[in-house]
């Protein structure tokens, strides 16, 4: 058997600069799925410009999260990282697939109803059919899961329509992936608002990775907490959400319980305990930020591991396209 793992198959976009939530939602339990699964990850930068990018932001950050991923423990020998504008085969699958979509999918995508409310002075023919780019993006590996959040459920579900309607006509061309709901890492609410989940479009109560230590500080000692007269560190999600946020992110970074917690700062009251939390965050971002740092100055490095990643999956994805070529009828080159 070539290969004995299963794949999975993960691609974000670098449309913002990566944070906390990112981090302890989801990153760090990415690197110890290599031993079970073949990864492939890639940074998404075709998916960004449905929306207008600035092209030299839109290149730094392609390249900050491939280095931050690498500085989260993502080893390039492990897992294949890559640039999705390098593997031609994606555009290509994602104009045939185009072709199997139907309108009446498309037009029912959430994410096509928000964005356009957002951008109504861009609703482009690409933030309407890039639902079919994430499924080329997808059945080119032949994938066994994709991990999914909420948000993204309703993309799988009409990959699996698609390949069902393929594979209906031509037989058996794509694997059918199931949709990978991995293990709930913390979920970290925004600082300045601890109703809602930490995002970039929030900056003052996001903390992102290549942040510098005093500005994390700074968020932290501002974080939202409560009324509470006696400043009681607590863990009670419904009536303190704020402290209970800080207890959670403080329980993710050092691996205490929300009781130990409680111990820790009985009676020293939120101007102790904030900073604390500040400063453990600090502390775990330190090395990974010092690490991207490090990559990104060693641009030889950096480049070498998005070839060899865009060199992986292009060989991979051509075996897929081959054979979608052949059966739609296309003439062999």
């Amino acid at each position: 058997m070539e290969n004995e793992k299963k794949v999975m198959l993960s691609g974000i976009q670098p449309s913002g600069d990566l944070h906390l939530g990112n981090y302890l939602g989801a990153i760090r339990n990415w690197g110890a799925r290599a031993e079970e699964f073949d990864c492939y990850y890639f940074m998404a930068d075709m998916h960004t410009i449905t929306v207008r990018q600035n092209p030299a932001d839109l290149r730094r950050r392609t390249l900050e999260q491939l280095a931050q991923y690498i500085a989260c423990g993502l080893d390039p020998e492990k897992n294949t990282l890559f640039i999705q504008s390098h593997v031609h085969q994606h555009a290509e699958l994602g104009w045939v697939l185009n072709c199997y979509t139907m309108f009446g999918e498309l037009s029912r995508m959430t994410q096509f109803k928000d964005k356009s409310a957002k951008h109504k002075d861009n609703i482009n023919g690409g933030l309407f059919t890039y639902p079919a780019l994430m499924a080329a993006d997808i059945l080119l590996y032949q994938p066994d899961y994709v991990p999914v959040g909420e948000d993204q459920k309703q993309h799988v579900e009409l990959t699996r329509n698609i390949v069902q309607r393929f594979n209906g006509i031509y037989g058996d061309v794509f694997k059918m992936p199931e949709p990978y709901i991995p293990k709930a890492g913390a979920r970290v609410m925004g600082l300045s608002d601890p109703t809602g989940k930490m995002s970039k479009s929030a900056p003052e109560g996001c903390v992102f990775l290549m942040e510098k230590p005093e500005d994390i500080m700074r968020k932290f000692k501002r974080a939202v907490t409560d009324c509470d007269t006696e400043h009681c560190v607590r863990y009670d999600r419904e009536n303190k959400p704020g402290v209970a946020n800080l207890m959670q992110i403080y329980s993710a970074v050092t691996g205490k319980s929300y009781e130990e917690i409680e111990q820790e700062f009985d009676g020293k009251g939120y101007g102790v305990f904030k900073p604390a939390v500040g400063e453990a965050v600090v502390e775990t971002l330190r090395p990974i930020r010092e690490e991207a740092q490090r990559i990104l100055a060693d641009k030889a490095y950096l480049e070498s591991v998005y070839r060899a990643g865009a060199e992986k999956a292009s060989y991979v994805a051509n075996k897929t396209l081959r054979k979608v070529y052949k059966k739609v009828g296309f003439v062999a080159r």
